[in-house]
């Protein structure tokens, strides 16, 4: 018996399948608009208008099956973190929409526009030996071998090497100019976790930071606390919510205690407010603050706020 449609039987799940439909079909015409597919669902992501869950059944839905993109499966053979020079020479790339799919240690899924700044400093540094997809489309006609050379340029580009690029990139009708990408933000009290949000609110996605330090000490932990303290001080109308474990922690200093945190694993963290803003800058420095290089957070005077945002 075809079981397809078994999991539409309840209300909640044919709801949640029509939200996503919605938001499939509201995707659709962005990208027929021009606008590139990472811009799109990443704002949507940080409105809270959709779930991490819904990233790949989107890409997969438009991009690969819809629109026809060429894609290539590549695995990072280097650590990247410097994306200035993959921006600069993409960004002139006016006849290719690409995006790029990565799959960071900590499971989650990013999906990067390479003309995208804000996109690359979410990932904050892509790993070796994790996967990412690229996604290419000559916009100017039906052309496979452009969008594979397109893909083989970026592969190139993310293993550090210099490249030269076909002038059939770029569209000479076409300024270049830098995608208008939403950037998110977020709050919370030093010590204590805010209330959960009710009403109008929105809350982003989970987002992971990595713990690079060999251990996520107290150090660490001031660390984060004078971050949010900044955040708080910039967004007083965002809060914070941070979790580990797949619990949402109360007190910040519950992370070190007892060598509970060590290297390698991960804590989230989820933004809630009305008007959600400066998410990428907030998890930028809380990826600092768990990695060695914590003490420049610290070099502060006694009751002074940083000013990071």
């Amino acid at each position: 018996m075809e079981s397809t449609y078994f999991a539409l039987a309840s209300k909640s799940s044919f709801n949640k399948a029509l939200r996503h439909f919605f938001a499939v079909n509201d995707a659709v015409d962005e990208v027929e608009s021009k606008r590139n597919l990472a811009d799109v669902v990443n704002g949507a992501l940080d409105s809270g208008d959709i779930n991490s869950d819904q990233i790949l059944p989107i890409v997969g839905a438009i991009i690969r099956d819809k629109f026809g993109y060429s894609y290539d499966s590549y695995t990072l053979t280097n650590n990247l973190s410097e994306f200035n020079k993959i921006v600069e020479e993409t960004i002139k790339w006016t006849a290719l929409d690409i995006v790029l799919v990565y799959f960071n240690p900590s499971g989650e899924i990013l999906l990067i526009n390479p003309k995208n700044i804000n996109h690359w400093e979410r990932a904050r540094e892509l790993m070796i030996d994790q996967l990412v997809v690229v996604y290419a489309k000559f916009l100017k006609e039906d052309s496979k071998k452009i969008e594979k050379e397109a893909i083989e340029t970026i592969e190139e580009m993310i293993s550090g090497k210099d490249v030269f690029s076909n002038k059939a990139f770029i569209d000479q009708t076409v300024v270049p100019k830098a995608p208008a990408a939403p950037a998110p933000a977020a709050h919370a009290a030093p010590g204590a976790a805010p209330a959960m949000p009710t009403g109008k609110k929105k809350m982003t996605q989970k987002y992971g930071v990595q713990v690079s330090n060999e251990l996520f000490h107290n150090g660490n932990v001031e660390a984060w606390k004078k971050i949010v303290e900044s955040f708080k001080v910039k967004f007083p109308d965002l809060d914070v919510y941070i979790y580990f474990e797949g619990e949402l922690i109360n007190d910040i200093n519950a992370l070190f205690k007892w060598g509970k945190v060590k290297h390698g694993d991960s804590i989230f963290f989820q933004v809630a407010g009305e008007e959600i803003r400066g998410v990428s800058k907030l998890q930028k420095y809380l990826h600092e603050g768990a990695s060695p290089r914590f003490e420049q957070f610290l070099k502060i005077g006694v009751g002074r706020t940083l000013n990071l945002f």
